[in-house]
This record gives C-alpha cells, structure tokens and sequence, in this order.
C-alpha cells in the first residue's frame, strides 16, 4: 500500500536528520464563494493532520458559508471574486513552508499531509498534486477519471481539482498564480515545470460531481477541450470564462 510505503519514508527522514519538509508546516488555501453546501465535509478532512493551518479566501458568498467557517474556528479572509486572486491572498497571509490549494468541493485523504511531505522530499520535485475521484458513480465519470489520470502522468500537469500543493519558496519564484478569470492553475503548473519535477500523488481527493452533472458529461467534458483551446490560440480570459461558467466577467 501506499500509505505503508510513505509510513517507511517518513521514519527514514526523520532518523537522517532532513526535517525540514518532513516537519514543515502545511498552509492549506480554499477559496470559496457560496459553498455552504461543502465547505464542513472539505474543512473537516483537514483536521486529521499534523502541524497544519487552514486559511479560507471568501469571494463574496452571499449564504451562510463564512458563518459556517468561523463557527468552526477557521480563518477567513476577504478577498475580490476572483479564484486566482483569492489563492494569492490566502498564500500573502500564510505561515507555512507548503502550500496546499485546495478546491472548496473537495476532500482531502487520510495521511494527505505525509503524503505531501514526502512527495516533496523526493529529489528535484518542486509540486505535485493528488489522483482525482469525482463523487458518483457513473461510467462516464470513471472514463473522466481515467483521462485526467494520464493526462496528468504523461503530460504532468494537474488541474486545480486535484489539489495542487508546493513549497512556498517556489510559489513566490514564479510570482504565483497568474490572476486570469481562467486557466490559473494551468498556467501555474506550466510555470512550476520549468523549475523542476512535478510529483503525482496516487491516492485521490474526491471532488463534488457538480460540473460535470450541470451541462452533462460529454458536454462538459468537450467544453473543457474548447476551453484550452480558446486560451492557446489568444482568446481572452475574460471571454472564456463567461463561455465556461455562464456569467459575466468581473
């Protein structure tokens, strides 16, 4: 198993004296806007970790998800309705030496914080990113999956779903996330490759099927290919995501 193989690791680090990723505080970045229908299971799949802090950027939300977020204790800070801007604020203000972006849909695995340690420790690895589950149980969803498995293998470029996490040393290199209405956390790890190896994390994170359910599968999943598309060949942002999302830009 892979936890029992990252277990061994740790011990190992540990006993060679090279303790400052094995110990390094994690800062964990969610930007959200009216997510009151995920934010509790998301915040509570930090809570089983070691030397971890928990910074939410709110964009605005105009239901109860800020109240459930202080009711929990966790820090919330205010920020533009930008997802891009919003993961930057949350990394100004974190302590960590890590920083772990994640989406306010998603839930972390057990032992996501060793796991995250440990894949920074291998040699010339600079970020990285978890396996993708999306939470139902359609065929299409698992022919989904296997897309952004290989996806992510050969080409190595995690999406933001996937939660991406780097040191912030090298987060502050690349000037951090590009603040596009779109396509931030591909520009990011398109960023972040130059730099060095980007590590895939086996074990998933288990994201909302939302999207996918709204517009339909194939339909989504076609939107997305169109999106990467528009943005190669010098669409704007702006334009893109009011194509994608079905709102106006900022």
């Amino acid at each position: 198993m892979y936890q029992d193989t990252l277990r061994k690791e740790k011990h190992s680090l540990s006993e060679n004296g090279n303790r400052s990723i094995a110990t390094a505080r994690i800062s964990i970045i969610i930007p959200t806007l009216n997510e009151s229908k995920n934010i509790q299971a998301t915040l509570a799949s930090t809570q089983a970790s070691t030397n971890v802090e928990i910074i939410v950027v709110d964009g605005g939300s105009r239901d109860d998800t800020v109240d459930i977020v202080e009711s929990l204790g966790v820090k919330v800070i205010a920020s533009y309705k930008n997802r891009a801007r919003q993961m930057n604020a949350g990394a100004k203000n974190a302590t960590g030496d890590i920083l772990l972006f994640l989406h306010a849909d998603t839930v972390l695995p057990a032992d996501f914080d060793a796991m995250i340690r440990s894949a920074l420790q291998q040699p010339l690895t600079v970020g990285g990113a978890f396996a993708l589950r999306i939470n139902a149980p359609d065929i299409g969803l698992r022919l989904v999956e296997w897309g952004v498995k290989w996806r992510s293998k050969l080409f190595k470029m995690p999406y933001g779903d996937q939660a991406i996490f780097i040191t912030k040393e090298k987060f502050n290199d690349i000037g951090g996330f590009p603040e596009l209405a779109i396509m931030e956390d591909f520009e990011l790890i398109r960023h972040l490759k130059i730099l060095g190896k980007i590590t895939l994390i086996p074990v998933p994170v288990i994201t909302s099927p939302r999207r996918w359910l709204k517009k339909g599968i194939l339909q989504t999943t076609l939107i997305n290919q169109i999106v990467i598309i528009a943005y190669f060949i010098g669409i704007s942002p702006e334009i893109i995501r009011s194509w994608y999302r079905g709102e106006k830009t900022n």
